[in-house]
């Protein structure tokens, strides 16, 4: 067996949702600079091309939970070059709302993105992989609120346990012609979102915290993504990838310390 010793996408085809997003667009720009033609799907066109190199994903306008404007980004793909590789179901997130307040129209939309837009994209994804290449990999963003407690986002967390469960269960169904994994992804240091921590000393503070005294990066995901849609992860299926910084400190002991 040869040995492995890059990532290279040439040729490839590889379909990221939320594609223009603070995340999405990172993961987009690394598969350019690894040679794949990219399809960005979004609810909004970016304001500037998603390019690298002078290479530029292929945007595509797509609700994805709306399956018809998912299927339409995966014949865009289809249409424009001939296969599909690889998957991203990156699209998703929340706002802040208390449980017994929340409405339930609300509820469903959180749910309807994070789980239900995710699992039908990838049975259209599978489809076309069979059909265009003949397999692939597909990698679910989810995230740390699905694998602990999410209070304050608990529709959020309950959808993204089901996107961990639903990625074992797929790999078990769609090997070996398809890989599924999925990404636990920590916080991300993302300006936007400062306030949510506390503002800026909340921010440090919670860094600090974290084993690698940093949040995430986007290209720390980015990275974690290439890495399972690769030929380096070809035995790594229904994975669960911690992107996490090492993991948030137990409450009861930064309380013992101070």
């Amino acid at each position: 067996m040869s040995e492995i010793t890059d990532q290279d996408f040439t040729g490839k085809v590889v379909l990221v949702t939320g594609g223009a997003g603070f995340i999405g667009r990172v993961i987009c720009r690394a598969y350019l600079a690894r040679g794949a033609q990219v399809v960005a799907c979004g609810r909004r066109e970016p304001a500037e091309p998603i390019e690298i190199n002078g290479r530029a994903a292929l945007f595509v306008a797509a609700d994805i939970r709306d399956p018809e404007q998912s299927q339409g980004a995966v014949d865009a793909a289809l249409a424009h070059y001939g296969r599909l590789d690889v998957l991203v179901n990156n699209a998703g997130g929340t706002p802040g709302v208390e449980a017994a307040t929340a409405p339930p129209v609300l509820t469903e939309k959180i749910i309807a993105l994070n789980l239900t837009a995710p699992l039908v994209l990838a049975q259209q994804a599978y489809t076309a992989m069979l059909a265009s290449a003949g397999g692939g990999a597909i990698v679910n963003i989810a995230s740390v609120a699905g694998a602990r407690p999410a209070p304050g986002t608990a529709a959020y967390g309950a959808a993204k346990a089901g996107l961990l469960s639903a990625t074992k269960s797929l790999a078990m169904e769609w090997g070996p012609a398809v890989r599924v994994n999925a990404i636990i992804v920590g916080l991300v240091n993302n300006p936007a979102a400062a306030e949510h921590y506390g503002g800026e000393e909340g921010y440090r503070n919670i860094a600090k915290m974290l084993p690698l005294g940093r949040m995430a990066e986007p290209q720390d995901i980015a990275d974690a993504t290439l890495y399972l849609s690769s030929a380096q992860s070809a035995y790594v299926s229904g994975a669960q990838l911690e992107v996490d910084g090492g993991g948030e400190v137990p409450v009861f002991l930064h309380l013992a310390k101070s």
